[in-house]
């Protein structure tokens, strides 16, 4: 597998195409964008984008109000370029629909790279009982902002 290693990478992160990688990008002043889910779904949007189009295999993944947790196999490419390309897209759908300008996304992502004996089921678990965790819901089916390969 082709391992990419470009300087706008973090020093010592690996894009390595079959990886599995949990991302973590935040909005930026960690702004609410997201509490609005008719807004969310913008970014949504171009999470499903990657899907369809070979880059990504997405596990899991939840749009907190500020934030988002992503549960990613990367398919092809270089994993800093879809994080920058679903936040460049979702920026521009954002800014048109809400008639704004300017960013919305922090620089910049956290990422973890899951070892192959990991559990993925447990790790999408934990993605997505963020709302629960974070008291926004009683019931993960009541967030509207969520999703997991296995259901």
């Amino acid at each position: 597998m082709p391992l990419h290693n470009e300087k706008r990478l973090r020093v010592g992160r690996i894009s390595e195409v079959g990886r599995v990688y949990l991302i973590t990008t935040c909005t930026t002043n960690r702004n609410p964008y997201f509490q609005d889910w008719r807004i969310g779904r913008l970014v949504v949007r171009e999470l499903m984008r990657e899907q369809m189009e070979g880059n990504a295999f997405s596990f899991a993944w939840v749009l907190m109000p500020d934030h988002l947790h992503w549960l990613v196999e990367l398919k092809c490419g270089n994993l800093s370029a879809m994080v920058r390309r679903v936040k460049s897209l979702s920026t521009r759908s954002l800014n048109a629909a809400t008639h704004q300008s300017g960013g919305i996304w922090q620089k910049g992502f956290h990422d973890r790279a899951l070892r192959r004996e990991e559990d993925l089921k447990a790790t999408a678990r934990y993605v997505i009982a963020n709302p629960l965790r974070a008291g926004l819901v009683e019931r993960i089916g009541d967030y509207p902002l969520w999703d997991a390969a296995w259901i």
